[in-house]
């Protein structure tokens, strides 16, 4: 079976005054057809150093490579795929 992983956005803090964005709540979801699993996790954000996006431009693309770029994608992946196998044959 071949896994999915699926990332999506839970919620953005962001300044009301300018609208930066400065921490990001995110979610990955593994589905292998049978099973499922997920993680969810935050990350700061540093302010834009020069033009800002619009707030309202935001896309949730833009926001998860953010995030895939800060993060250590293989192994939370590899961490969930491991919850995953263990759901299809408990120890």
């Amino acid at each position: 079976m071949t896994t999915t992983y699926t990332w999506a956005i839970a919620n953005l803090e962001r300044h009301t005054a300018d609208g930066i964005v400065y921490t990001v709540h995110w979610t990955l979801a593994a589905n292998d057809g049978t099973y499922a699993s997920s993680a969810y996790g935050s990350i700061g954000l540093e302010s834009p150093a020069g033009d800002a996006i619009p707030y309202a431009d935001l896309t949730p693309e833009l926001v998860i490579g953010w995030v895939q770029a800060k993060l250590d994608v293989p192994a939370i992946e590899a961490a969930l795929q491991a919850q995953l196998d263990e759901q299809a044959a408990p120890t």
